[in-house]
């Protein structure tokens, strides 16, 4: 018997009967022969972890522009941290590990450089609008591999897409946001469970607000430090889910009531506030530019970007170049086309 069915079996005698079995995975799609080491979610979360994209997120913007402190998270820090929640969620509830790390791990390669503010500006300039959860699948199916994707199974691909609530319910039971597996319902949580903990903690390190301005009834079912505040809602998520009977991915009442709290109050306090708004309203002049002189200059963008998608206009591939973009990578190439350079190096 290979390793692969080995481990296979052991999922099908150590999984609730609600997780998803890598067995019944409903497939690639591209068909290709299985791994003979590791079941189809693990195969994914190994493709996911050596992609090009996933390396690019170390490099990208959360919240804070371009810190200067060394603790600030990431996009890859998010993702790390989603990730760890998400399993200790899927773990405790004798759901499908891999299945989940996979999703988590992937659910945020199509972000844009500069956070939010970058998604908010490709969307206004992509005449087919852009959305970072819609962009994260289309890296996976179109983008890495030079255009061949990674070909990862449907329940994975599914759960990368529905992952995203925006200001939206957090609990929805409409299919177009709900994924099909309960492990891609654990993902949706986990993320907003990690970007609300560590943002206000990025927050008060950055002077942005103070511990004492956090809404004191969220505070007071939650609990005062970081860490209490995830173990609340980690046990939330798990203690409402086994009430349910595994119908759905749920959360207690009084625990849901504070996130949505802590979501309100950081929308306000921090990612609409002056102080961060002003600097990324600035990144989003940086995006602009850039894909302005792309359209207008579309043989130097072909030297930069290379392959070609067949079909897709210039304006959608001007898109995916500057959605995968580091921060660094975005502003470098700014000074280098719109700043001027000491006469000393003009040739």
């Amino acid at each position: 018997m290979l390793i692969r069915e080995l481990l296979e079996q052991q999922e099908r005698q150590i999984l609730h009967p609600k997780a998803m079995l890598s067995v019944n995975s409903k497939g690639r799609q591209k068909s290709e022969p299985s791994c003979d080491v590791r079941p189809i979610f693990q195969h994914d979360r190994d493709r996911i972890l050596h992609s090009k994209s996933f390396r690019r997120l170390m490099y990208k913007t959360q919240v804070l522009l371009l810190p200067k402190g060394d603790h600030y998270r990431t996009r890859l820090t998010h993702t790390l941290e989603v990730t760890q929640i998400a399993r200790t969620i899927s773990k405790s509830l004798m759901l499908n590990e891999s299945l989940t790390e996979a999703i988590a791990l992937g659910h945020d390669l199509g972000h844009t450089p500069f956070g939010h503010a970058g998604e908010s500006i490709l969307d206004r300039l992509n005449p087919e609008g852009f959305r970072h959860y819609q962009q994260s699948l289309r890296v996976v199916d179109l983008l890495e591999r030079d255009g061949n994707g990674l070909n990862l199974s449907f329940e994975v691909r599914d759960g990368i897409v529905k992952h995203s609530k925006g200001k939206g319910p957090i609990i929805t039971t409409s299919p177009d946001v709900t994924a099909v597996t309960l492990e891609g319902r654990v993902v949706r949580l986990a993320d907003i469970i990690a970007y609300i903990n560590h943002d206000i903690d990025d927050a008060i390190r950055a002077g942005v607000i103070k511990e004492t301005d956090l809404p004191k009834e969220a505070v007071r079912i939650l609990g005062q430090t970081y860490s209490k505040r995830i173990d609340t809602m980690i046990k939330g998520v798990i203690s409402e889910t086994k009430h349910l009977d595994y119908q759905t991915i749920g959360i207690t009442e009084d625990v849901l009531f504070a996130l949505n709290t802590m979501r309100d109050f950081l929308y306000e306090a921090v990612y609409e506030s002056e102080i961060v708004h002003g600097e990324l309203v600035k990144c989003e002049k940086i995006l602009a530019e850039l894909f302005h002189y792309y359209k207008t200059h579309p043989d130097i963008f072909d030297k930069e970007a290379g392959f070609n998608i067949v079909n897709d206009t210039l304006e959608r591939r001007i898109t995916d170049f500057i959605a995968g973009m580091t921060d660094r990578y975005a502003l470098d190439r700014f000074n280098e086309i719109f700043m001027p350079k000491p006469w000393s190096i003009v040739k």
